[in-house]
């Protein structure tokens, strides 16, 4: 039965390295192809520069559209998958009042803070008069910004579920904003 296990193992491990391997070059020949088209179309060139540089490309979009095409970008990860507590809330305060862009909230000591949605993590660091903030972009194309945390739980770039955790608050205020397309929304939708 040890031995089973073991062999399951390594024939799910084969087939996700094969599967890598395949995204891989997968990726590399939609590159090539896009970049040959570049070069022999000069016009293409100056629209993805612009799609590129001037306007806001989502990191959830590309990450979906990529996930339906080739797949999870890293196979892997069912294989190598931490157990990590479980973790599901909602945001809980006493109390709530307008602060500069967003909204402060009153919440308890040591307050866990849980992601309002699911999203990726696109910034992690100081906001001047926010302190230690963290920035999600949600699968609505809303961003949020968790601010006054203590230590992040999270890295940059990683996907996080509705509710997950994704720090301590500081001491007794945690600051949110909310952003869609650079402009600011109403938190009231929200929380």
């Amino acid at each position: 039965m040890e031995n089973n296990k073991v062999l399951k193992k390594k024939l799910v491990l084969k087939k996700s390295v094969r599967r890598f391997i395949s995204q891989t070059m997968l990726t590399i020949i939609v590159f090539l192809i896009g970049m040959i088209t570049i070069k022999q179309y000069p016009e293409y060139k100056e629209n993805i520069r612009k799609k590129l540089y001037e306007e806001s490309i989502g990191f959830i979009k590309f990450r979906e559209l990529y996930n339906n095409y080739f797949g999870s970008i890293i196979p892997l990860d069912n294989l190598f998958a931490k157990e990590e507590p479980v973790f599901s809330e909602k945001i809980t305060y006493k109390a709530k009042e307008k602060y500069k862009e967003g909204v402060k909230l009153t919440v308890t000591t040591d307050y866990m803070v849980p992601a309002i949605n699911e999203g990726i993590v696109v910034f992690i660091g100081e906001k001047e008069g926010y302190g230690n903030t963290i920035i999600i972009e949600q699968t609505d194309g809303t961003d949020v910004f968790y601010a006054n945390i203590k230590e992040a739980n999270v890295n940059i770039y990683d996907y996080v579920e509705k509710g997950k955790l994704l720090g301590e608050a500081k001491d007794e205020t945690l600051y949110l904003v909310f952003q869609k397309e650079g402009n600011i929304i109403d938190s009231k939708k929200y929380i």
